[in-house]
């Protein structure tokens, strides 16, 4: 399997239904922050994106936020929405992604990680051994320069991919 290659991949969060998810089997989630949940510039999650959540909490579904953001900023998010985080978890470095599921108790077969970046959310996911889930990115063009540096790298490996599905 290429490490690169994300599991699932939907065009936004809000896409992603409690049936699909119970389907794949799976019951907890880690949730990347900035151009997944909310746009990199806003200290506000989305609405729609706030209600999913909620949605999917009444389902069940239980939620951690990962977030390679400083801590300060991502608790107030975590504050926001009444979930647990871990931030910063350094993706694509795995260890993020394990900690974070030993804290919160999740099992790794019932685990996904649901980011927006190739190399970091899919990465890390597929090398801490749990699912990934790659959403578009929210407002790319409002995201830090190294962030939309990795775009153009980002869209040949899912062209590549999409070739061999």
């Amino acid at each position: 399997m290429n490490f690169f290659y994300p599991h699932y991949r939907f065009g936004s969060i809000v896409e992603i239904s409690f049936e699909w998810l119970k389907e794949q089997g799976l019951s907890t989630l880690l949730l990347d922050v900035d151009s997944t949940l909310k746009y990199y510039s806003s200290p506000q999650i989305l609405p729609e994106v706030a209600d999913w959540i909620d949605q999917q909490s009444a389902c069940g579904i239980r939620f951690c936020l990962l977030s390679n953001g400083r801590q300060h900023r991502i608790r107030k998010t975590a504050d926001m929405l009444k979930l647990p985080y871990l931030a910063p978890a350094y993706k694509p470095l795995p260890f993020g992604c394990k900690k974070a599921m030993r804290q919160e108790h999740f099992e790794p077969l019932q685990t996904a990680l649901i980011g927006d970046q190739v190399f970091a959310d899919v990465l890390a996911a597929n090398l801490a051994g749990i699912r990934s889930i790659l959403v578009a990115p929210l407002r790319p063009e409002e995201e830090p320069f190294f962030a939309r540096m990795k775009r153009p790298l980002e869209r040949l490996v899912l062209s590549s991919y999409e070739r061999n599905r």
